[in-house]
């Protein structure tokens, strides 16, 4: 258990330059929170749970690094219950029954319990059942935080007694606000190029404190000397991307390779394959649903779709990775433009490059399964339109990241068969161009 105000009036008393500068810079009211205003604005939910001082049990589900936890300690000052903060990584069913046993006593004598419970998605089904009864009888209010997807990791009779807010992953804005305050702080700017500071954006990949820790790094060892990108590199390391082959990212970015080639479109299909092999992918998973989307969206429409799929995959088994890739890479761009030179190698190595550029960016929501009523809840799956449908069998929705905009990885030359494909491809394009200025109109 831990006392968050005697903590924090610890770090109080402590000299300002040995606390930790995540621990310095942290915020100390929701207008400070970077990133988060769908919840903290005027009006916003969790703004009018903290002006009211009314609390209700809630989970918050993000990302690291932006902002769980420092939200969480926010709304406890404003509450004025007693506070309690445990981490499920550390804590057991004993230390759930410490915490319970003396919010019964607070309860009987008038006073309520706030508990923040760090990581809640790593306490088992027997232990998340435990909070049920001294949830419903008032004796504590629940505050979780998790960067697992609630709908897969917590009980459905715990879900359904606290409501969930989705807390963001934080933009290029967000990061660059949380530079310009390590530089306020510390009266200094970080010595950066432009293009090594937007790198040093990338590699911290949406996490704030990740990026706090580089930063302190780079002022700390960077003496007089100005950073360039490769420079940077000499001294903070990438972030890994966030990516679990058991989790909702490992769902998300199959739904959306999936997608993408039912949709037609070779560039973002690329993308999400090189995406998933960055972040730790079977390349086998990915060949059987290739020959899955080759039976399922390509058909008899071009009956050679499912032999070259089962080709590639034999190839990958027999030359292994990293080469192997390459031949599962070759006929994506097949499914992708069926009704190919070097071009297909070329195109996997740009995807692989913005691939870690890029690092976790969300796909769209609209080419997300909503597999689960909470998903459907926060719009997965809304205003997708199923290609199918359309008469020309393409949709020209948007499949890459929002914040990426289009790109375009495979250029066919003209030559051989990839004339044709050229031509289906600057089909699709007006196509999609048309879309958009209907829309527009």
């Amino acid at each position: 258990m831990v006392d968050l105000f005697a903590a924090d009036k610890n770090q109080a008393d402590a000299p300002q330059g040995l606390k930790p500068l995540a621990e310095r810079l942290r915020p100390q009211t929701l207008d400070d929170v970077v990133g988060q205003e769908h919840l903290t604005a005027d009006g916003a939910s969790l703004r009018r749970m903290s002006e009211s001082g009314h609390m209700s049990s809630f989970i918050l589900w993000g990302p690291p690094g932006c902002g769980k936890t420092t939200i969480a300690r926010i709304l406890a000052r404003d509450s004025g219950m007693h506070y309690e903060q445990l981490s499920a990584i550390f804590s057991g069913v004993g230390d759930l029954r410490k915490v319970f046993d003396s919010a019964r006593i607070r309860h009987a004598n008038g006073q309520q319990t706030l508990l923040f419970v760090d990581e809640i998605h790593r306490f088992n089904k027997s232990q998340q059942d435990a909070f049920l009864p001294v949830m419903e009888d008032g004796t504590i209010i629940l505050i979780g935080a998790t960067t697992e997807n609630p709908s897969f990791e917590l009980n459905a009779a715990l879900l359904s007694r606290a409501q969930v807010f989705v807390l963001n992953r934080l933009d290029e804005s967000g990061m660059e606000r949380i530079l310009s305050r390590v530089e306020q702080e510390e009266g200094a700017e970080l010595p950066l190029t432009d293009d090594a500071r937007a790198t040093l954006r990338a590699m911290a990949d949406g996490d704030g404190r990740y990026a706090i820790s580089m930063a302190e790094q780079i002022l700390s060892q960077a003496g007089e000397a100005t950073l360039d990108k490769n420079a940077l590199m000499t001294i903070v390391q990438r972030r890994a991307p966030l990516y679990d082959k058991g989790d909702e990212a490992h769902y998300n970015l199959i739904s959306a390779l999936h997608k993408s080639v039912r949709g037609s479109d070779p560039d973002a299909s690329l993308y999400y394959f090189a995406r998933m092999l960055d972040g730790g992918e079977d390349p086998e998973y990915i060949a059987r649903r290739m020959v899955r989307m080759a039976v399922e969206d390509i058909g008899l429409a071009d009956p050679h779709a499912m032999g070259i799929c089962n080709q590639a995959w034999d190839t990958y088994l027999k030359l292994g990775s990293p080469e192997g890739e390459l031949a599962l890479a070759q006929a994506l761009i097949y499914l992708a433009t069926a009704p190919k030179s070097n071009g297909a190698y070329k195109a996997y190595k740009l995807a692989v490059d913005a691939a870690k550029k890029t690092g976790s960016l969300m796909p769209p929501k609209t080419i997300l399964n909503a597999v689960t009523n909470l998903m459907k809840d926060i719009s997965y799956g809304d205003g997708y339109i199923y290609d199918h449908d359309t008469p020309e069998g393409f949709s020209g929705q948007d499949y890459f990241p929002e914040e990426m905009g289009r790109q375009q990885f495979y250029d066919p030359p003209e030559r051989g068969f990839e004339r044709d494909i050229r031509k289906r491809l600057d089909y699709w394009s007006r196509l999609r161009d048309q879309r958009r200025s209907d829309k527009v109109k």
